[in-house]
């Protein structure tokens, strides 16, 4: 078993991801990219809290800033989450087939795992998307010298939702129940709905208050 990614250097990480090992891979990126915007927003509300020109509003940042401490860690688990399906995969690809009943067995295998390889980057996606309202509410009603880190988070959001379902379409493409896969698209469907709409809205206001 890999080790947890919470006990490895970011250099060791990324020399890892940069090898011929096939974890970490994109799943796991795209989970710890989630984590980071999560950690950016938990970084503008520390930043916040306690200044007596915020004091209005820092009962909600203290909300914010516990809701996006949660979904960072969640998303970190999940990047872990995505290396143990995938070696779970591999070991069920070289379960033996020499007999009918052995082949009926290994698939069966490689259905169940790759079906909760699906379901670990659709949490990844589900939970990145918990970010927006959090970028949200903070863009508007934050220092202007840190507003731009909102900025970030929400582009790193973006982009973590649309990397975590790319990461959950691979893996549709191998299952037999039609019925789950119509059941995921649909949930793709709602993540993805106004997405790009929502973060043009957060960036376009990040920067009318850096630049006004």
């Amino acid at each position: 078993m890999t080790a947890s990614l919470d006990h490895q250097s970011l250099g060791t990480f990324l020399d890892t991801l940069a090898s011929r090992a096939p974890t970490p891979g994109g799943g796991s990126v795209a989970a710890l990219n989630g984590a980071m915007a999560a950690g950016l927003i938990s970084m503008v509300c520390a930043l916040t809290i306690g200044k007596a020109q915020y004091a209005a509003i820092e009962e909600d940042l203290r909300g914010i800033h516990d809701r996006a401490e949660t979904l960072r860690r969640e998303l970190q688990h999940l990047a872990d989450q995505d290396i143990e399906a995938f070696e779970r995969l591999s070991v069920a690809y070289r379960l033996p087939r020499t007999t009918e009943a052995d082949a009926a067995v290994r698939r069966a295998a490689i259905q169940q795992v790759t079906r909760q390889a699906a379901e670990i980057p659709l949490r990844t996606a589900q939970a990145a998307a918990a970010l927006i309202p959090l970028c949200t509410s903070l863009a508007p009603q934050v220092g202007r010298l840190i507003v731009s880190d909102i900025g970030v988070a929400i582009l790193i959001t973006k982009a973590t939702i649309q990397s975590a379902i790319l990461n959950v379409e691979i893996n549709l493409a191998g299952l037999d129940d039609q019925q789950y896969v119509r059941e995921t698209r649909a949930s793709i469907e709602d993540l993805v709905a106004n997405l790009n709409e929502k973060t043009e809205e957060i960036v376009a206001i990040v920067r009318d208050r850096i630049n006004g």
